[in-house]
């Protein structure tokens, strides 16, 4: 090779532009931009943002310690109750998203300010090492650049001293330089990416996410992004190391907001039922059943806790998955035309917290279709046929889409409020009347054979759902939690589905003393009710008074509350939620009412002994009423004797452990003055525990000792037993607050009184009076 030849090379190599690469779907930088980058701007925005987050965490702290602390202690009634309460509650906690998604950006830019000051300083560095070997990197008029000698080689023979290099040298500044600007550009990019998509999250409000730096954002975005990739494939074509990492995913992003919807969205609603359905169908997915089926349920529930938490982004695309999977709910999806969208997607339904609306929209589209195939309930639907098993969690195969959905609603209680009142039948519609959500699945529906039993058992999994379910609709809170201090009080709409549930047991209690499996959810709406319960039987003046509700109160006719609590009653685990919460009820409403600061216009009466003999006789005819339920199940059962009534009373402390004083209900319904948050958080709240402590104690040694007594014996135990709490719960009130030890006797006497007024109640005739009551 000549000299000429081999210089024109060397020339073509180093005059030759870098290509511009960028991150996938991402932006390119320019040499130029970056070398000369100023980061002023970016600096400002960082230091904003960081005066941002210690600001909202400064307000974070109040609204926490101030706003809320005090709304949940005020005197609230009426609207405010039900309305400005709740208000405040939440926007407190939107102070707490807030401050969360503001620290979000700042970690996000901070990071990303970070490494783009580092780029720029590496590629001075690349440029000053060029320099050296007689190299220099200069920008193109495309934004690229190109990388030259800065003293051509033929002034080396006129004298001039040129530092040495080789055309590796050149490829080596060219390559170092690229990738400089490939991470500028990725770095960049992935921030807008992160960016958009976190404040895209929630249209209103924020997102309430915490992201320690750009990387770990991206990190979420770009995973989700590959399984959505994997779970799109040909279900046939899907192996078991897919299913893995699918699974192993979701159970580890499925509560990130950006992972969660970046994969629905990528999925698609069209594709999150072909992936759910093609996985169980066995002519499509039928290798996996073979070598992941004992993985289905782990699988089902991640998909679920996922799609959850994608459902609560308002950006456009996750509104856009919503409206698509509703409605394509009624109509035929995969390859084989035999399924439902309803039947698949009510399945990924199951768990974790979906949107308000969604659950709304959904379910109102979802009972157009059960009309549809039940021919407005006169017949049944949703029976097996050839449709594949899509349940995995439950003794039901997921082919009544009315069961996922209902579960669905357990957790979420604002839609269950309005799914229940809203019509089965419409009152325009060409029929005698309208029937209401709850009336049709409470009282008339013709519940499916839905089982995977070999033995063919019925599953009452999907009745089961529906008391879970009306459970979050009646209380506020989801089903199998306990009620807390932020619980908002009862609504008009919740009221109103408790008087429609009160009503259609008191009509038929076989609909709930049949379905024994319901009767866990129905005994916690009472005990959350007992206010309400305990004023349908009281005649006296000013039982608003006696009885403080916060919110909305539930007009019950007493017989019909009696006939309620006698159903309730007859079954182990609602006989012990009621139980526990009447006596909770009657400690904390003597620790309210013998309170001396209690303002005078919220007392019900100066006679102490009046008011203990009054609060003891009521609670112990709700006990009575109780105990006569559990007395019909005893002389019911074969076996012939209680133990399971006393052992349900005593596991029950496990459910309220470290928060007796909101565990039964009494949270949302008592707190009616001032003082009166005490009783949950102070004294009057240890009161109670401690009270409930000996009866758990007592209620133990119980089951050891008389399992099997004959129901006479049964009945006189829960008689002592009334008194004796009474007694100990009044104690408690008495020496709190240094008053007269007779008012022990009065509670004891006057709930002893009580329960044997339960019989007259339930035989709907007026209850006596004790002497000490009658006397004072």
């Amino acid at each position: 090779m000549t000299v000429s030849a081999h210089r024109a090379r060397r020339t073509r190599s180093t005059r030759r532009p870098s290509r511009r690469r960028s991150s996938e779907g991402g932006r390119s930088v320019k040499f130029e931009d970056l070398y000369q980058a100023d980061f002023k701007l970016l600096d400002d925005a960082v230091s904003d943002w960081g005066l941002l987050v210690r600001n909202l965490t400064d307000l974070q702290k109040q609204a926490r310690d101030g706003l809320h602390d005090k709304a949940v202690k005020a005197d609230w009634h009426g609207v405010n109750a039900g309305v400005s309460k709740e208000f405040i509650g939440k926007t407190a906690g939107e102070f707490d998203d807030a401050t969360k998604e503001a620290t979000s950006i700042h970690n996000i830019l901070q990071d990303t300010r970070d490494e783009l000051k580092s780029y720029k300083q590496q590629l001075h560095q690349a440029v000053e090492d060029g320099r050296k070997k007689n190299l220099t990197v200069i920008p193109s008029a495309d934004g690229g650049f190109v990388v030259t000698m800065v003293v051509h080689p033929d002034r080396a023979a006129h004298g001039t001293s040129v530092p040495e290099h080789s055309v590796a040298d050149e490829d080596d500044l060219r390559d170092r330089v690229q990738g400089i600007l490939n991470n500028a550009a990725k770095s960049d990019s992935t921030a807008s990416r992160v960016l958009t998509a976190l404040v895209d999250e929630s249209e209103y409000g924020f997102s309430g996410v915490v992201y320690k730096n750009r990387d770990q954002a991206e990190k979420a975005v770009q995973e989700a992004d590959e399984l959505a990739k994997l779970a799109k494939k040909d279900p046939r074509r899907l192996t078991a190391k897919d299913f893995d990492a699918i699974d192993n995913g979701l159970k580890q992003y499925h509560d990130d907001p950006l992972f969660a919807e970046e994969f629905a969205e990528r999925l698609g609603a069209k594709g999150t039922e072909d992936f759910w359905l093609g996985l169980n169908d066995p002519r499509e997915g039928g290798h996996l059943g073979y070598e992941r089926g004992y993985k289905f349920a782990e699988l089902q529930k991640n998909l679920s806790l996922t799609l959850a938490t994608a459902s609560q982004s308002d950006s456009a695309g996750m509104t856009q998955w919503k409206q698509q999977v509703i409605n394509t709910g009624g109509r035929a999806v995969g390859g084989n035309g035999n399924v439902l969208g309803f039947q698949v997607m009510s399945n990924l339904m199951r768990d974790g917290d979906f949107d308000d609306k969604f659950m709304t929209d959904y379910g109102h589209a979802l009972m157009k279709t059960e009309r549809f195939y039940t021919d407005d309930g006169k017949n049944v639907a949703w029976q097996a046929s050839v449709c594949p098993q899509l349940n995995y969690e439950g003794s039901d195969g997921g082919w009544d889409p009315l069961n996922g959905y209902l579960k669905g609603l357990s957790n979420n209680p604002a839609a269950a409020t309005n799914f229940f009142n809203d019509d089965f039948i419409p009152q325009d519609s060409h029929h005698e009347s309208a029937v209401s959500n709850f009336d049709y699945l409470f009282k008339q529906r013709h519940w499916p054979m839905d089982s995977i039993d070999p033995h063919g058992v019925h599953s009452t999994v999907g009745q089961n759902f529906l008391a879970q379910a009306l459970e979050a609709a009646t209380t506020g809170h989801p089903a199998g939690e306990m009620p807390t201090i932020d619980t908002p009080a009862h609504t008009p709409a919740q009221t109103g589905l408790f008087e429609d549930i009160v009503s259609a047991t008191a009509d038929k209690p076989e609909l709930l003393t049949k379905r024994g499996y319901m009767s866990d959810s129905f005994g916690q709406i009472a005990a959350e009710y007992l206010p309400d319960i305990n004023r349908a039987n009281t005649n006296l003046p000013h039982k608003d008074l006696l009885f403080p509700i916060d919110g909305t109160a539930a007009q019950l006719a007493g017989p019909d509350a009696n006939k309620f609590l006698f159903a309730v009653g007859q079954n182990p685990e609602g006989y012990a939620a009621v139980e526990v919460g009447q006596k909770a009820y009657m400690s904390n409403l003597l620790q309210y009412h013998l309170d001396p600061d209690l303002p005078a216009d919220h007392r019900f009466t100066g006679d102490q002994k009046l008011l203990v003999g009054t609060v003891a006789e009521r609670s112990g005819e709700v006990s009575g009423i109780l105990r006569q339920g559990r007395m019909e199940a005893i002389g019911s059962a074969a076996k012939g004797h209680d133990d399971s009534f006393n052992h349900a009373v005593a596991q029950y402390q496990n459910l309220i452990s470290g928060g007796i004083g909101t565990a039964v209900g009494v949270g949302t319904s008592f707190i009616g003055s001032p003082v009166a948050g005490g009783i949950v958080g102070g004294a009057a709240g240890t009161a109670t525990g401690s009270a409930l402590q000996w009866l758990f104690q007592d209620v133990q040694g119980d089951s050891a000792d008389h399992a099997h007594d004959t129901e006479g014996q049964v009945w006189q135990k829960g008689w002592q037993l009334n008194g004796d709490y009474a007694q100990h719960a009044t104690e408690l009130a008495v020496k709190r607050y240094h008053l007269n030890s007779d008012l022990v006797i009065v509670a004891g006497n006057s709930a002893q009184q009580g329960y044997y007024n339960a019989r007259n109640r339930l035989d709907g005739e007026a209850p006596g009076m004790t002497a000490d009551i009658a006397g004072s």
